[in-house]
């Protein structure tokens, strides 16, 4: 593996202007929201008009027009983006008017022409998007990467539960596979998939005679037949949208070669990173919510180790105290995730309702039982012993054997005081004794101290992931 890979956290627009080199990468895959008017839990928000509005936890797949999509609009349409883009978002806006599918259109188009700036002549780009959006999406890369530059448009087919009785059951995604140039690279004799026994009987000649073991495979089609991960996959990691990873272990083979570059700028849960990462290619991930990038951080350590850690570097999270209050002043719903995540916690789902704790610490208490610490983060300067009291009781509430309190600033003598009294935990399998509350400050985690209590159990992992030998049998295709 070359070196390079990295993981940013942070707007995408922004860190493809600020950190992609022009004509640098080889292979691009995207899964941006669909514009489908589902509500997931985490990416990021879809209004436009304040300062973190792409950094919140929760989000609603549904665009709205408002201030910030008419500034970026103002900036398509005078000058920055290409002609043809620019013509196509004014007659949008004349087709459809200021309504939530030009805001998505217009929040697509200048990522769209960023990545083409970053995309080698000899690369290729895969746009995954579903049937809410897809046709506006092929006419909005038309423009900018012409119409010579379409390739496939790719059905990915699959077999969830659920029907209607109102409309044909909706079992498919569609892939919109570009290229810069004519020059693009392509090895589809990396992704050839078994026959079956009804396209191998075909295949016979009308005697019946016996083909040769090189036409017992064949080269995809423009429809992929695999499988959406189910409720009890393997794969799965709890995320929403994750898609299978032998998806995009078709992609990336068929478009890259070992080392070269694959980047993924709305990266989710690291699906694409991932099938990089075993396909020993480079890759890049951008992702606008800490949750996604830590989860993707903890998905490489479960599945390739600590030792990963060493082969990637990651970007726009705080390294300091400077950058921990930039992001407390910035958003604290993301602060505190990510104050979670530095003691291996996993940060609550929603940010609401949260019974006055932050995240989650989880450790073996022997057996399959796991022991549970109740955290809670504290960004600004005002702190008091009713914030212990106030952890203390979530620690009931939540049948907590320990509790920790991150602040970012120092707290006061009575907060520590009010902590020394809860008492200590015994841990049963190891007979320690631990602090039943700890306060530990930002500061002090950057010198490396942690919380004194059993190894955490790394979280988001929800189930095992596919075995390493499993993943040179890549694709399974029931299509004749």
């Amino acid at each position: 593996m070359t070196a390079g890979n990295v993981l940013y956290y942070g707007d995408n627009l922004d860190v493809l202007r600020e950190h992609i080199p022009d004509e640098s990468v080889d292979l691009i895959y995207l899964d941006p929201p669909f514009n489908s008017n589902a509500t997931y839990n985490v990416l990021f928000k879809t209004h436009a008009g304040d300062e973190s509005r792409a950094q919140i936890q929760a989000f609603d797949d549904t665009w709205h027009w408002g201030p910030q999509a008419e500034d970026e609009y103002d900036e398509l349409t005078k000058g920055r983006a290409p002609i043809e883009t620019a013509r196509f978002i004014e007659a949008m806006r004349t087709v459809l008017g200021a309504n939530d599918m030009l805001a998505y259109l217009v929040m697509m188009a200048p990522r769209l022409i960023e990545l083409r700036r970053a995309m080698k002549p000899t690369a290729t780009i895969y746009l995954h998007c579903d049937p809410t959006s897809s046709h506006y999406l092929k006419l909005l890369m038309d423009t900018v990467f012409g119409k010579q530059g379409f390739i496939n448009e790719i059905i990915w087919h699959y077999q969830t539960g659920g029907g209607s009785k109102r409309h044909f059951s909706k079992k498919h995604d569609t892939l919109l596979f570009y290229c810069k140039t004519a020059q693009y690279l392509f090895y589809p004799q990396n992704v050839k998939i078994p026959r079956t026994e009804k396209s191998l009987a075909r295949a016979r000649n009308p005697k019946g005679a016996r083909i040769s073991v090189d036409d017992t495979e064949k080269l995809p089609e423009d429809v992929f037949d695999i499988q959406a991960l189910n409720p009890m996959s393997r794969e799965r990691l709890g995320y929403p949208t994750q898609k299978p990873l032998e998806l995009l272990e078709r992609v990336i083979a068929a478009s890259s070669s070992p080392d070269d570059v694959v980047l993924d700028p709305f990266c989710g849960c690291g699906t694409a990173v991932d099938a990089a990462q075993q396909l020993k290619r480079s890759w890049i991930g951008i992702d606008i919510t800490y949750i996604a990038v830590d989860l993707i951080i903890k998905r490489l350590q479960h599945r390739y180790g600590n030792d990963i850690l060493a082969t990637f570097t990651t970007n726009g999270i705080p390294t300091d105290i400077e950058g921990a209050e930039a992001l407390f002043a910035r958003n604290p719903f993301d602060f505190e995730r990510w104050a979670v995540s530095f003691v291996s916690g996993q940060p609550n789902e929603k940010q609401v309702g949260d019974k006055g704790i932050d995240g989650r610490i989880r450790f073996h208490r022997g057996g399959d039982v796991a022991g549970l610490a109740a955290v809670s983060v504290k960004g600004g300067r005002q702190l008091n012993p009713a914030m212990v009291h106030q952890l203390i009781g979530a620690m009931g509430d939540e049948r907590a054997e320990m509790g920790v309190l991150i602040t970012l600033h120092r707290p006061t003598a009575g907060m520590l005081e009010t902590a020394s009294r809860v008492g200590t935990y015994e841990h049963a399998p190891t007979g320690n004794r631990y602090p039943r509350v700890q306060i530990v400050t930002i500061p002090e985690l950057f010198d490396g101290e942690r919380p004194n209590m059993p190894t955490a159990i790394l979280p988001y992992i929800k189930a095992s992931p596919r075995p390493q030998s499993e993943a040179v049998s890549l694709f399974d295709d029931e299509s004749g």
